[in-house]
């Protein structure tokens, strides 16, 4: 029996430690999944969402509190961010599916205002776009976002309660349990 040589065996154990730690981020941290999260993580978890107006995109503002009453999934983003936008579709027709049931989702840019315009002028989505702050700190902060990392979503209960937060994009399915999971 032939044994691997060391640096592929070096190589192999990387790739296993990486996939060991994508795993553990994915699914051990998530704020509202199974696993309790490090109570760092789940500091606005429970607690009032702060309330926030914001320039809209298409023109006027945003403001949170005009929401309450609803559900509404608060999705930060980037149009320099991969994942962001390969999100986007999925959170477009999320909201289509949903409006009857009175969740909003609301799209929260933390970039530039002429780069968020132009990028929705070739990639529109029907759910509203909101034009918070680029750069760090941003409006994602004060929604628990301590790692800065977009995607950055939130979950709010009718009653303006943060029920979930998500570092990271979702699959279809991920996106209607993790919904569905904090309503019940």
């Amino acid at each position: 029996m032939k044994t691997l040589p060391a640096m592929t065996l070096i190589l192999l154990l990387a790739i296993v430690a990486a996939a060991a730690g994508m795993f553990t981020a994915r699914h051990l941290y998530r704020n509202g999944g199974e696993a309790a999260a490090p109570e760092s993580l789940n500091s606005v978890v429970g607690k009032p969402a702060p309330g926030l107006v914001l320039p809209a995109a298409a023109g006027g503002e945003i403001n949170l509190q005009s929401l309450r009453g609803k559900t509404v999934l608060v999705n930060f983003w980037a149009t320099w961010c991969g994942p962001c936008i390969e999100e986007m579709p999925l959170l477009d027709r999320f909201a289509e599916s949903r409006k009857d049931s009175g969740l909003v989702v609301l799209g929260i840019a933390v970039d530039d205002r002429e780069a968020v315009q132009e990028f929705l002028m070739e990639h529109p989505v029907a759910y509203p776009i909101g034009l918070g702050t680029a750069g760090s700190p941003d409006e994602s902060t004060t929604f628990g976002n301590r790692r800065g990392v977009l995607p950055y979503s939130v979950l709010i209960d009718a009653s303006g309660v943060i029920r979930r937060t998500e570092v990271g994009s979702f699959d279809e399915d991920e996106l209607v349990a993790w919904v569905d999971g904090a309503l019940e």
